[in-house]
């Protein structure tokens, strides 16, 4: 896989929050690099801090200390390279499928009939194909999660960071769902950061997998998955290396 000489690199990145109480931290000392066209999965316990250094990457949130450094120059705010899928899809109750997922290309003013076929593009890649004037209360958990899905991609993102997407669904869909994502990335060719407290499903998705330490997050350890795709989740290859990272994880307090 290529590496990228002007990619995503987090250096020595720490996030502390300071209120009436005190102060505490939640990131502390994060160091890595994205490769190009990657599927990265951040894996850690629920709570350990993995949503605060998403927003930290995505620009919701500034770092306490170290550097965040896209293209080679300081990352502190948001870029339109960017993209992100939340657990909560938060989808528009008054907007069709297809109006959802126009809405970034309405915000950036791309006119009608362009911003129409773009998203029908992306409506269709996802499977929602004749769901387009159908309103959110209509659709599965997993269907909504197409749209959020097909929002995040209308805008043309480099890089999709997906925070827990699949954590509310049945293990059925869930299992869908993970084939899905994968045949959109292996179609649109991007880079995914995938964010899950779910071993089973890094090994599934990661090319590479970061272990988060309990809260405060730090890196662990990195696993490169060298698992050919489709993968077997009952090969003894993918059952070792799902022990492996699980006698290495810390439980949540």
């Amino acid at each position: 896989m290529e590496q990228l000489s002007k990619g995503l690199a987090l250096k020595s990145v720490s996030k502390t929050f300071f209120g009436t109480k005190g102060y505490f931290t939640a990131v502390e000392d994060v160091s890595l690099e994205l490769n190009n066209g990657e599927f990265l999965v951040l894996l850690g316990p629920g709570r350990c801090g993995k949503t605060v250094l998403l927003n930290m990457i995505i620009g919701l949130e500034l770092c306490t200390s170290g550097h965040i450094l896209y293209n080679g120059q300081e990352k502190t705010g948001y870029h339109p390279d960017f993209g992100m899928v939340f657990q909560n899809i938060a989808l528009m109750p008054y907007m069709t499928v297809m109006e959802n997922v126009e809405v970034p290309l309405k915000i950036r003013g791309v006119k009608k009939v362009l911003r129409r076929d773009t998203a029908q593009y992306y409506i269709e890649l996802v499977g929602l194909n004749g769901f387009e004037k159908s309103y959110p209360y209509q659709l599965s958990g997993g269907m909504k999660q197409r749209v959020g899905i097909a929002r995040a991609y209308v805008a043309n993102p480099k890089v999709l960071i997906m925070d827990e997407p699949f954590g509310q669904l049945d293990a059925q869909t869930r299992y869908s769902m993970q084939n899905e994502i994968l045949r959109i990335w292996e179609t649109e060719k991007r880079t995914v950061i995938f964010v899950t407290n779910n071993i089973e499903e890094a090994c599934y998705l990661g090319d590479r997998i970061i272990l988060l330490s309990d809260r405060p997050a730090t890196v662990k350890e990195t696993y490169n998955v060298d698992l050919d795709r489709p993968r077997d989740m009952l090969s003894n290859k993918f059952l070792l290396l799902r022990k492996k990272i699980s006698d290495n994880t810390d439980l949540a307090i």
